[in-house]
């Protein structure tokens, strides 16, 4: 088998005709080497490196060269000479290729343990967004300078949700060395059994106790009969066993780990450990809308016992009873980082504003709600109509000059992304365009480049780059650019058709698929209004649509169409409310249905208790794009709490169920 080596060909091939001449002229007309760009796709798909090596000569001078041989070095990245690696990236130098060959390299480097190598590689590495490349770089932190770093390595480690080499490295290494110790490793394993991830569980418990890691697999199936066989936990890994097999049975039924904490492990267990086990307990009652969640809360004797995601729920729990002080208490002991989230920022205010008269907690409220108060986003606006003020449309900056709009045109590695779209290698060219606007510096790319970055996407209708990309200034907002309205007059003359509001329509397809027109789903649900094949068929046939057959879903008229006719039907099913109306999109009709039992809840404390947390976001974030989609149509201000109203049980004499909605 023979290679062509990467080395030889970028000594020979030069990049100017490929950043300038050919930039501009690849985006707008058919290249011949395009057919081979994408056959390459199909062979880097497969691991072909025959192929690959065979076709990349055929490639030079395209706009995607870059592109190409990278994935013909990827594919030997494992054999492949330092010198050739270091060839790649010294012609390709600067680009997003080069960075994430590096990327892959590093990775490489550190599951062989050449840390000498890899020591001399991290800091030209630009992207920085590798959390297993990350924890490989803190294990050479520590090894060699002996730094601190047990606290950004234990943050990481918590984040996964799976088990990888480098973060699992430097846990050992630091464990080793004292920096981390058991009740970390713990903690570690309560998070992944609590998420249902064994394996991750089970990891963790090797490092501290690896006598007693296997039993982790015994307590994930069947953790009853396991704490019927261990009835005394006399050691610290035992209880601490027993602590990971409540957590399990609360998963399935909250109220069974109580009573077993309760009568059985509440005397054997430290403080800290029934704390973390109640607050486990109150959180999954809190997902399954228990009413007795902030019962199980209340239990917990210390809030800083408990990590943020547990105090987050506690917040949840203590929100649909209206239980201020517990939202106080729980938000208090959150993080410094967690706690300048708007959403938590907005509940602390809520909750100060709700305890008393006192001119400290006002003063308080008022400043935390200054503080996030904006068009931004949903718990933004809420903060802006808490201060008094409506939202309307921010002035728009002033506009791009010549030479701004150039400079964006001009860039290579938007060229590149936009013709990777083009072509459609969707993933690989969002990656680019991603990498382009980011700079990978601390600041990031200004906020008038970003402008006209997103000015260029907008103009090629790439609209999920445009949106994205103008969304990522800090200073000044566009809110033509960020809530662009295509199809203008299909999505307004239909939604006036059945009495919709267009804004409303604009808000979801915004969140459902940034006006990709050909976006398919992972589930199966396609177009602009990303609609599922068989609600699509119902649909059609409610509306008497005839003809439809599955093809024409992504043609742009029909799925308006029926995706308008849908949610039509939705939200009259849910009274008009629009939350509701938004979950049942998302989540299907049967789930809001049965999560509007319960106390009556204004509806932004209806929407952040919402268990699943994909939707509870979708919710927050339609609601919030269709109130400034609002704006921008009508031109007057606008209020998302009249968008919310209360949800509650339904009326017994509203109509009934529509129970043929899909």
């Amino acid at each position: 088998m023979k290679f062509t080596p990467i080395l030889t060909l970028v000594c020979a091939w030069t990049m100017t005709g490929l950043w300038n001449a050919h930039a501009h002229a690849h985006t707008q007309t058919p290249n011949r080497g395009d057919d081979v760009i994408l056959e390459m796709h199909q062979a880097f798909r497969k691991g072909d490196k025959n192929r690959l090596s065979a076709l990349l000569p055929q490639t030079r001078g395209h706009v995607l060269e870059p592109l190409a041989a990278y994935w013909e070095m990827r594919t030997r990245l494992d054999t492949a000479p330092d010198a050739e690696i270091r060839g790649f990236l010294n012609a390709y130098a600067g680009s997003y290729y080069e960075d994430r060959l590096r990327n892959d390299w590093l990775l490489q480097l550190g599951k062989r343990r050449q840390w000498a190598t890899f020591t001399a590689e991290y800091p030209r590495f630009r992207m920085r967004d590798d959390r297993e490349v990350r924890c490989y770089a803190l294990a050479t932190e520590a090894m060699n300078s002996k730094a601190d770093v047990a606290e950004e390595a234990k943050r990481l480690w918590y984040s996964l949700r799976e088990v990888d080499d480098g973060c699992t490295y430097v846990i050992d290494h630091l464990h080793s060395g004292k920096q981390i110790h058991g009740l970390d490793l713990w903690r570690k394993a309560r998070i992944a059994m609590d998420a249902n991830r064994p394996r991750a569980a089970q990891a963790a418990v090797d490092i501290e106790a690896p006598r007693l890691s296997e039993q982790v697999a015994l307590i994930h199936a069947d953790p009853v009969k396991y704490l019927d066989k261990r009835i005394v936990a006399v050691t610290i890994s035992r209880k601490e066993l027993a602590v990971l097999a409540l957590i399990r049975i609360a998963a399935k039924n909250p109220d069974e780990a109580a009573d077993l904490l309760s009568r059985r492990w509440a005397l054997q267990l430290s403080a800290e450990e029934r704390n973390w086990t109640w607050a486990v307990i109150g959180k999954q009652a809190t997902q399954k809308l228990q009413d007795n969640a902030s019962t199980y809360f209340s239990k917990v004797q210390k809030d800083s016992d408990l990590n943020d995601d547990l105090l987050i729920w506690k917040v949840r729990a203590a929100l649909r009873q209206g239980q201020w002080q517990q939202v106080l208490s729980a938000t208090g002991a959150m993080s410094a980082a967690t706690r300048q989230d708007p959403a938590w920022s907005y509940w602390r205010a809520r909750a100060l504003l709700a305890m008393g008269p006192h001119d400290a907690q006002r003063h308080e409220a008022q400043s935390l709600l200054t503080q996030i108060a904006s068009v931004r986003g949903f718990y933004e606006q809420l903060a802006l109509e808490e201060l008094g003020q409506a939202i309307t449309v921010p002035e728009r900056p002033a506009p791009l000059t010549p030479q701004e709009k150039t400079a964006a045109l001009q860039h290579p590695g938007l060229q590149r992304a936009l013709y990777a779209i083009a072509l459609g290698l969707r993933s690989e060219g969002n990656r680019e365009w991603n990498y382009s606007t980011n700079l990978h510096t601390p600041g990031g790319m200004p906020d008038r480049e970003l402008l006209a970055a997103a000015d260029l996407a907008c103009q090629r209708q790439v609209w999920d780059r445009c949106i994205n990309t103008s969304e990522r200034t800090k200073e000044v907002l566009d809110h033509e650019q960020r809530f662009p309205m295509p199809l203008r007059e299909i999505v307004v003359r239909r939604a006036h058709d059945i009495r919709l509001d267009p804004a409303y329509v604009y808000g979801l397809i915004r969140q459902e698929s940034r006006f990709v027109t050909d976006a398919r789903s992972h589930v199966g649900a396609s177009g602009l209004m990303q609609v599922m094949p068989a609600t699509a068929k119902w649909t059609a046939q409610k509306i008497g649509l005839s003809g439809f057959t599955p093809q024409q879903i992504n043609d742009r008229e029909v799925n308006v169409t029926i995706g308008t006719a849908y949610l039509k039907l939705v939200l009259d099913d849910f009274e008009g409310s629009m939350p509701m109306a938004t979950a049942a999109y998302n989540a299907g009709p049967s789930r809001p249905r049965s999560w509007r039992n319960g106390p009556v809840l204004e509806a932004a404390i209806w929407a952040e208790t919402i268990p699943f947390q994909e939707t509870r976001d979708y919710v927050k974030k339609v609601l919030a794009n269709t109130t400034n989609y609002a704006a921008l149509l009508t031109r007057q201000p606008q209020s998302i709490k009249a968008r919310l109203g209360t949800v509650g049980p339904r009326q017994s004499n509203i109509a009934e169920v529509n129970k043929d909605l899909p």
